[in-house]
């Protein structure tokens, strides 16, 4: 009897534990480091875990070519990196913090490809779910 009802308790604990800690919030992990990471560990090796995450549901993808500007949604965006989904670029990427405050960050990622660079400046904002990505501005040299 002493054991069924340590084994009771025991399991008791452990379901408890399980139910709290799936409760933590996503917020939790949204962070600028981790949003940054996100978008560059999707650009240049097509791993897009936590993407939809970390771009907010406004977020703006502009690319210049040439003289026109093309733009994008979030949607657009996730259904790109779907169809790059594990598409290693073969590039050398920097990634440089350009400003940064409690309410926003705008940082500059390079992606060096020997021949060009395609230059994105990411802005990320502290939203009331966490730092998203609500910005981003491509260019190529």
């Amino acid at each position: 009897m002493k054991t069924l009802k340590s084994l009771v308790l025991g399991l008791a604990l452990l379901v408890t534990a399980n139910i709290v800690k799936a409760d933590e919030p996503v917020i939790a992990k949204l962070t600028k480091s981790f949003a940054v990471n996100t978008y560059v560990n999707t650009m240049t090796l097509g791993q897009i875990a936590g993407l939809s995450d970390v771009v907010d549901h406004s977020a703006k993808f502009n690319i210049l070519r040439g003289k026109q500007v093309l733009s994008f949604s979030k949607a657009d965006m996730m259904k790109f990196a779907g169809e790059n989904k594990n598409v290693q670029q073969n590039c050398k990427t920097t990634v440089t913090e350009v400003e940064s405050n409690d309410d926003m960050s705008i940082v500059k990622v390079d992606m060096n490809y020997g021949t060009f660079t395609r230059t994105n400046y990411v802005t990320i904002a502290n939203t009331g779910e966490g730092w998203k990505i609500t910005n981003v501005y491509s260019v190529f040299k």
